[in-house]
Order: C-alpha cells, then structure tokens, then sequence
C-alpha cells in the first residue's frame, strides 16, 4: 500500500529554493511512498469567525479535505525574521482547527529548513517544530535538516549537486524508518 506524505513548503516564491528542494526530497522517495504537494498560499488568514457552517471558506475546506486522508508531511521553510512564514503559520492554524478536529494529529513529521545563510534557517527550524508538538506530530529528530548555503549546493540550472543530495537521500531513508517503526 502507498504512503501518501504531504508536501508543505512555506515559501510562496516562484522561484523558491525551498520549492526546489522539496522537488529533489520527492524524487527520493522510496516507490512505496508518493509525496503530494498541498498548495498553502491561496488560504484565507484564520479567522475563528468564519469556522462555522455555512461560513468556512472553500479554500480551507479544501485544504483540511486533501490533508486528512495524508499519512506524514515534509515541510520546507525559509527562515523569517528568525521564524517561518506567516503562510506557513496559518497553514498550520488552518489545518488544526476546528478545535479537536486537527488535520494534523497523529502524522509522522520532518522539517527541512533551507536558507542562502550559514545557519540554513535554524530559528524557523525550531520554532515549527515547536508548534509541531502542540498538534501532535511525531517528528524526526536525527538528522537534523538546516540546509544553509543553498546558493552554492545547487548547479547553474538550479538542481541540487550530488553530495548535497546524497545527504538528503540520508535523511528521507531515517524518514522512512521513522516512519515505518511509528506506523508498525
């Protein structure tokens, strides 16, 4: 049986590297598991307001439809101002709510923050994985995914150099056993 896992990638950016990234991660993917990229940049901010019936934008149902059904999430994050992107927070707020009726809860998480700076995107590493406890989100914690620099690990055609792909093919294989042992 294939494992769906959810693509999040916090960076709106056309021509994101987080975006490019979470390509390579995808085509790393064992062939049991299919990665599934969920667009998080047309959501309505939250407004606990409108989480009623007959009030609940498409666009939120649409999003919490398509990610329920997901086994885990990868999430790619660019680091701002020493935290993810506001897309991404609501993503999450969007997706955990309403109240008791998370998206989220129970998915086996990993958190790649990528950056052109040295600490590749370390604040905003940690600071989801802080909001990843509080919705219940098992996350891998060995090895650790700052991905700095990122600039120079990619050719002029924007793929990822060999080595630096080699060291992600070592994180999703730690992923997939992650995995593997939460859902046995």
């Amino acid at each position: 049986m294939t494992k769906k896992i959810c693509f999040i990638v916090g960076s709106l950016r056309t021509a994101s590297y987080n975006k490019k990234v979470a390509h390579a991660f995808a085509e790393l993917l064992p062939e049991d598991f299919e990665a599934v990229f969920l667009e998080i940049g047309n959501l309505p901010l939250y407004n606990e307001d409108l989480d009623a019936e007959g009030h609940i934008p498409v666009e939120w149902q649409a999003f919490r439809d398509q990610l329920m059904p997901l086994d885990g999430v990868f999430f790619f994050t660019p680091e701002y101002n020493r935290s993810v992107p506001g897309a991404l927070k609501n993503a999450l707020d969007v997706g955990s709510r309403p109240y008791g009726q998370s998206s989220w809860d129970g998915k086996p998480a990993l958190v790649v923050s990528v950056s052109p700076g040295a600490i590749g995107g370390f604040g905003a590493n940690h600071h989801l994985r802080q909001s990843l406890v509080f919705l219940n989100m098992p996350t891998l914690q060995q090895p650790e995914a700052y991905i700095g620099g990122i600039n120079n690990l990619m050719d002029e055609d924007g793929n990822v150099q060999e080595g630096t792909l080699d060291y992600f093919k070592t994180i999703v294989g730690k992923y997939v056993e992650f995995f593997n042992k939460l859902k046995a």
